[in-house]
Parts: structure tokens; sequence; C-alpha cells
């Protein structure tokens, strides 16, 4: 993938607006998003540093970067440790509505997935997870945790609970695909029904430092329960997304 780094035109920052209202930091973020809604500035395209802004706008460094921020918090904007401000990609479509697993969805959009294994083991279920698969508190449960990208971004950090009955030896698998065709093809388990709650959310420390962005920033908690056609439950799954990679998107046909 080809990744566009800049503007072709050099420069290009010190059209920003020398104005009062330009050195406010709104006037900043509007100019700075123009250039974005425009196509002059290409996803994953770095912008110029903080001190050049400031010489762009003739602001003062704490109005650039709160600029920065107001954009970095409706998803305009990306940062990276180290390395800078870029511009945003589209995010990943999903319709709760279709039963589909990362793999196959991003990959059906011609994005590039990938999974990467963080951690995986057996632990005991607490009250809250017993209640939901229908066990006794302390039972043993199977906990995948797994960073998932894409397009080399990584996108969401997801904790998933499977019942060892349904699944025994299911940490002895390759995990770092789809668990879906691990559950399917090694046990003959299909998902028949998924209860999904979605409900917006600051990014913990924890899960912040996953993902490699700040702590406090928004972010989208996606909860799903899957059962099989027999209603038992196989898989218990907290998802949290960066909240400028996922558009949820449902197309209902009425009457």
């Amino acid at each position: 993938m080809t990744v566009k780094k800049s503007l072709d035109r050099p420069g290009w920052w010190m059209d920003l607006p020398d104005s009062a209202e330009g050195r406010h930091y709104l006037g900043v973020r509007d100019s700075i998003a123009a250039h974005i809604q425009s196509g002059d500035l290409a996803a994953n395209a770095c912008l110029p540093s903080e001190r050049q802004l400031q010489t762009g706008t003739g602001a003062a460094r704490g109005t650039v970067r709160a600029a920065l921020f107001q954009l970095e918090a409706e998803g305009l904007i990306y940062r990276k440790e180290r390395s800078g401000w870029y511009v945003s990609p589209a995010p990943i479509v999903y319709d709760p509505t279709r039963w589909e697993g990362f793999m196959s969805y991003v990959t059906a959009q011609n994005r590039a997935p990938r999974t990467e294994l963080l951690s995986a083991r057996e632990v005991s279920a607490t009250p809250e997870q017993a209640a939901i698969f229908g066990l006794k508190a302390g039972a043993p449960l199977h906990e995948l945790r797994r960073r998932r990208y894409v397009d080399h971004r990584a996108v969401l950090v997801e904790t998933i609970f499977v019942d060892p009955r349904l699944a025994p030896g299911l940490l002895d698998h390759d995990l770092e695909g789809s668990l879906t065709q691990v559950l399917r093809n090694h046990y003959m388990i299909d998902v028949a029904r998924n209860r999904i709650e979605m409900q917006p959310c600051a990014l913990t420390l924890e899960e912040a430092l996953a993902l490699r962005v700040k702590s406090g920033l928004p972010g989208l908690l996606v909860t799903r329960i899957s059962e099989d056609a027999q209603g038992r439950v196989v898989e218990y799954d907290q998802e949290y997304w960066r909240h400028d990679a996922l558009k949820v998107s449902v197309d209902i046909r009425v009457g």
C-alpha cells in the first residue's frame, strides 16, 4: 500500500488564515478540515509539524494543539507516537444485522485485515460471565485477547470468552485468523444468533496502550453474545474500537 505522506504542493499550511478568527483554534480546525474534505490531504497523509502550523497560522502553540485535538476527537486525524499527526483513513462499515467475521467483512471492503494474538489462557468465570454462559462462578473459560488491524493500523482490541465444554483444546489452535472458522471447522459449531450492544466509551489505559493511543480518547464498545442453534452460548466478546475506525450501517426494508 502506497501512503501519501503530504500534499504535493509544499507549504500549503501557509494558506491557513492569518487573522484573529483564524488564530482561534476553531479557525485553524476548519482550515485543516477543509483541506482533508477537499481531498488535498489524502488518507494517511502526514500533517505538518505543530511548529509549521504555528508559523503558518500565526496562532499560539496551544491554539494549534487545541485544533488538532478537536480534529482527533472528530475522527478526522490520528496521532502516531513520535511520528506526528496523520489523516484518518475511511472507517470500516459494519452491519450488525449480518453475521460475518472481521476478516471477511474487512476483506470485502478491499482493505487488509490482520489479527494478532496477545494472550490465550484458561480463566475462572466471574459471576457475570457465569450467568451469561449458564455456568457456576469459578468454572473454567477460554480467554483470548487479540488486537486487530486494518491496513497495518490497530483499530480494535478484543477479549473473547469461549465455553471449553463446546470447544475443548481451543487454545492449541491457530487463533490469529478467523475464530469463526476454527469453531466451524474443528468443532462443527455455527453461530445461529448474535446479541449485540454498542455504546460509546472512553478508552481506559489498558485498551489505549493496546491500540497505541492516548487514554481517555473516545471509543466504541461492542459487546457480542453468540449462540448456536441449540441456544448454547458459544462466545462472549468485548471489542474496544477506535472511534474513527468503524461506521455502523444498517439497511432495513420496511413493509
